[in-house]
């Protein structure tokens, strides 16, 4: 692989693509006001995850998850397994947009039609894919910084809210623990931190592997604490009541911004991170699923890979669901238990067992 990547581009990469879509949603609306500590308790458990895929990765420096899988399970049951994943990938890349083009046209464009938003963004996305992974990575340190900026500015802004109160936040534990874990297991340590195991398409670009598990570790941890913050924020501007029944929660809450009846509707911001947001989630999805159908099919020009999957997400986001609140429905009840918890969890935590007794047994051939 000639294509390089540095540990830094490749952490804006991924801590964007953590942060894509989650920083709009009310993740953990069940926990009420404790919806941040989901957020933290998911992220602490997500460590050790993290630990699974860094550790696969430091086992076969040189594999994405797909090349190493027939080392470790075998050549004809890995098929199968390289198949459900790239499935997978592409299936969420469809999702990610779909939330991009959901937010877009019931904010700024409301006449136009979502399938041209869509459409527009995967063109812009397959050119950017084009140019290979150090293209990306470039990208993603052009814009991360604006990401943070537009996040930063936002929290500011939500201060000058009248109703802006931490009481909002108590009180801790007020419901127990038992409703804070139901959230945490499966959908937060599955959306977003699970979805990292995207990384391990990204690992083999690395210009320096022995950082696999700091760049790692790291993504995790910023993720988290960022994710734990804006939910703080939004929380103490809607309060857990709003917060729950709202479809985003963020921009209901920078709606409520009114500096001296003169600087209102920051709409725009919203827009811009949902934009860098959905650039990285939708590009790492799509990029994973493009190198996992080269080395299946031992394809060397991905470029004819990345039109075909331009062609097939845009049409793909608009049938996973009629409309919105059936979207996230199947998202929520169905994607996550079904194909996300063995995915993400079960197989690579499987794999890493496997790994680990060749190695043992044969640390030569393994």
């Amino acid at each position: 692989m000639k294509e390089k990547i540095s540990g830094l581009q490749l952490f804006y990469v991924i801590a964007g693509f953590e942060f894509g879509t989650a920083m709009l949603f009310g993740l953990g609306a069940e926990a009420k006001q404790d919806a941040w500590l989901v957020i933290v308790i998911g992220m602490l458990s997500s460590l050790i995850l993290m630990g699974v895929f860094t550790q696969l990765s430091l086992y076969y420096p040189n594999d994405t998850l797909v090349s190493m899988l027939p080392k470790i399970i075998g050549k004809y049951l890995s098929y199968p397994v390289i198949i459900i994943y790239i499935i997978h990938f592409i299936y969420s890349a469809a999702r990610a947009c779909r939330d991009f083009g959901e937010l877009i046209v019931s904010t700024i464009l409301i006449e136009t039609p979502i399938v041209f938003v869509i459409g527009s963004f995967m063109v812009l996305m397959i050119y950017c894919l084009r140019g290979g992974v150090e293209t990306f990575g470039r990208m993603g340190e052009m814009v991360f910084p604006i990401y943070i900026m537009s996040m930063i500015v936002i929290w500011i802004l939500l201060f000058s809210v009248e109703d802006f109160n931490f009481k909002n936040l108590t009180p801790v534990l007020g419901n127990g623990i038992k409703p804070i874990l139901n959230e945490v297991y499966p959908n937060i340590i599955n959306f977003p931190f699970g979805e990292t195991i995207i990384m391990m398409m990204f690992f083999p670009f690395l210009n320096n592997k022995r950082i696999i598990r700091t760049v790692g570790m790291s993504v995790i941890l910023c993720g988290g604490l960022l994710l734990a913050l804006n939910f703080i924020f939004i929380l103490s501007v809607l309060g857990p009541e709003l917060y729950g029944t709202s479809e985003f929660p963020l921009l209901r809450a920078t709606r409520m911004v009114s500096i001296a009846d003169f600087l209102e509707r920051f709409d725009a911001l919203i827009i811009l991170m949902m934009v860098a947001g959905v650039f990285f989630k939708v590009g790492g999805w799509t990029f994973g699923a493009s190198v996992a159908i080269s080395q299946l099919f031992k394809i060397n020009n991905t470029k004819s890979i990345l039109l075909a999957l331009g062609t097939l997400i845009t049409p793909l986001s608009l049938l996973i669901g009629t409309d919105f609140v059936e979207h996230l429905e199947i998202g929520f009840n169905y994607f996550v238990p079904y194909f996300h918890v063995p995915l993400q969890i079960i197989v690579p935590i499987i794999l890493l067992c496997i790994a680990f007794i060749r190695k043992k047994i044969n640390p030569e051939n393994s």
